[in-house]
């Protein structure tokens, strides 16, 4: 058994003991215990040697599980291992706008937070036929579910998180789009509007663009009517044109209210779906509250990453090196680890177990590339450290593939799947020919298998590593973090390769060390367009800019991550409404997706 404490920083242990150690847990490597035993209960023959692979999985940080799976895996308690989950269709009456509500709200005090789509209420000042009242529109019901979630988690050391989408051509989108220009409202959501290809068209042709919402039955068509795909209905239904904008002008106003807010952000709905393994079966508008996962209704994200600089060999050396191989191992596993937290979960509503069940999605990813790559003397802004991050995503995929065509042989595949329609959606395409016999040959047990999270709070128990694909914050910082009782509690932190670096003998900072306001903005987008063709679901991918960044070149960010094929883009600039990364005010100015909101 091993004896060295595995946290070289207080700010590690701390978040181990306030939010993942169980009551009598006299260390961590108790808690990896308690989790890899409740996983492995989902096994039906040789529970006691899983768990013993599992633990040997999450032994010193090299997979890190979701914090809802870390949290409560093995607890006894009544709460998921699902971190996030997407609602169901929120119908457009009052009695099914409140039952939705309830919904959220039982979610969320089970743990998990939420994404919703608005589209479906319609917009304000249009008559409601069966009741003859005036529509308020959905940002004023998104004031409710913003006050219920802060209500729900009033305290603790885990702030609520929702997300919420709108479509680019509903009547109701301006008022969407700033919403958050006051800082005081609506501080539990995320917000992005759902972006079309044909709205980008427009905005290229300087064309007029319609917004426009469905025809309820009974009410009269007149005026212009167009034929739309709407959140919901699975055939175009006819949509009446209530105004008529022009693209451009729509667009510079998203784009200056998250210049000015950093938000809302952006989905790229017309690609999260042509690339989606399950096209066929559903459509996505709308995400968890960081992004990594689009989900259909009642879906959700049973994430877990790989931590990168855990497969470094002789790291700083002139010799070091990624070890692809044993990378390639940690990820079948976890694939069966993560398949298993399926079964061994509950479930805040019976509509999420049944969509988990059917689909079996999971989210595995890795963690702490930016940190690997200063191990490895890569700087981040570099062809070589790009290609370096593609073939370890490669690896993890084509490992997590494999792994669960495995498991659909011992265990059968997800109840959902279709091989052929499967086989011909925009990701799977892209997949090694042997995997794609696996899967006409024995089907695949799960419906999707990649996600690449924020993975900020499981990062920083992992002593500071830099969380997901971002780049290193800063070598030396300042972390503010919430407390059980609702107060912050400062920490000096140092960034692990740093650490590593002194451990090593090293003076200063290590020579490929960049931090992220070095980094030219583009330098982002390019990491985050590498990896993308390798996840089957998204990537959560912050974007941060300087407060001086022309507007001109912070618009053109945008119009890039839709040229390469991106599934979402949010550019963080520092503003008065949300402040400073990791500088956030002692108000409730808190940004729902910050440190102290996890998200992992």
């Amino acid at each position: 058994m091993k004896t060295h404490d595995p946290f070289r920083m207080e700010i590690s242990r701390h978040i181990w003991e306030t939010r993942y150690r169980f009551a009598g847990e006299p260390d961590i490597r108790a808690s990896w215990q308690r989790v890899a035993q409740a996983v492995a209960q989902a096994e039906v023959d040789a529970r006691a040697l899983w768990a013993d692979r599992f633990y040997a999985l999450l032994d010193d940080f090299r997979f890190l599980p979701g914090g809802r799976i870390l949290a409560g895996a093995g607890s006894g308690h009544r709460v998921t291992l699902f971190n996030c989950f997407v609602m169901g269709e929120i119908a457009d009456d009052i009695e099914d706008i409140f039952e939705a509500l309830k919904e959220g709200a039982l979610t969320m005090q089970h743990g998990g937070g939420v994404g919703y789509d608005f589209s479906t209420l319609r917009p304000a000042g249009t008559i409601a036929q069966a009741t003859g009242t005036i529509a308020s529109g959905p940002v004023s019901f998104m004031h409710i579910w913003d006050a219920m979630c802060a209500t729900v988690l009033s305290t603790g050391a885990r702030r609520g998180a929702m997300m919420a989408t709108l479509r680019c051509d509903h009547p109701d989108i301006e008022a969407f789009v700033d919403a958050k220009r006051d800082p005081a409202v609506l501080r539990h959501f995320n917000l992005s509007v759902q972006v079309s290809d044909a709205f980008i068209a427009a905005v290229d042709a300087d064309a007029d663009w319609p917004l426009v919402f469905p025809l309820r039955d009974g009410e009269p068509a007149d005026g212009a009517v167009v034929r739309r795909h709407w959140t919901g209905s699975t055939t175009a239904v006819p949509c009446r044109v209530l105004r008529t904008v022009r693209a451009r002008a729509l667009w510079q106003r998203i784009l200056r209210a998250a210049y000015d807010t950093a938000e809302p952000g952006v989905l790229f709905v017309d690609t999260i779906n042509r690339d989606n393994t399950l096209a066929g079966r559903e459509t996505l508008t709308t995400t968890n509250p960081c992004g990594e996962i689009p989900l259909p209704a009642y879906g959700a994200c049973d994430l877990g990453s790989l931590n990168l600089t855990a497969f470094v060999v002789a790291p700083f050396a002139a010799d070091a090196r990624l070890d692809l191989a044993a990378l390639g191992d940690a990820a079948a596993l976890a694939v069966r680890f993560l398949d298993d937290v399926i079964d061994v979960s509950r479930y805040p509503l019976q509509a999420q177990a049944r969509e988990a069940r059917f689909k079996r999605r999971i989210g595995l990813g890795i963690t702490g590339l930016a940190d690997a790559l200063v191990l490895l003397g890569l700087d981040y802004d570099s062809e070589p450290a790009r290609q370096l991050a593609e073939r370890a995503m490669r690896t993890v995929r084509d490992a997590a593939y494999r792994a669960s065509i495995d498991l659909a042989r011992e265990k059968g595949g997800f109840p959902a799947l279709e091989r052929s329609a499967f086989l011909a959606s925009g990701f799977a395409g892209r997949l090694p020919p042997e995997i794609r016999d696996g899967i006409a040959r024995d089907g695949i047990r799960n419906s999707h298998l990649l996600a690449i999270a924020p993975a900020g709070t499981i990062s920083l128990l992992a002593n500071n590593l830099s969380s997901g694909i971002e780049p290193i914050f800063a070598a030396e910082a300042s972390r503010r973090i919430l407390q059980p009782d609702g107060s912050y509690r400062s920490h000096a932190v140092s960034d692990y390769a740093c650490l590593l670096w002194r451990a090593h003998g090293g003076v200063g900072q290590p020579p490929a060390l960049v931090e992220a306001q070095q980094l030219d903005p583009v330098a982002h987008l390019a990491m985050q367009a590498a990896l993308q063709p390798a996840v089957d679901n998204a990537i959560s991918k912050t974007i941060n800019v300087a407060a001086d960044i022309a507007f001109a070149r912070f618009e053109a960010l945008y119009r890039q991550a839709h040229a390469l094929g991106l599934k979402g883009c949010t550019v963080f600039r520092p503003n008065p409404v949300t402040g400073a990364i990791l500088a956030e005010p002692e108000s409730e100015r808190v940004h729902c997706c910050g440190i102290e909101r996890e998200a992992d």
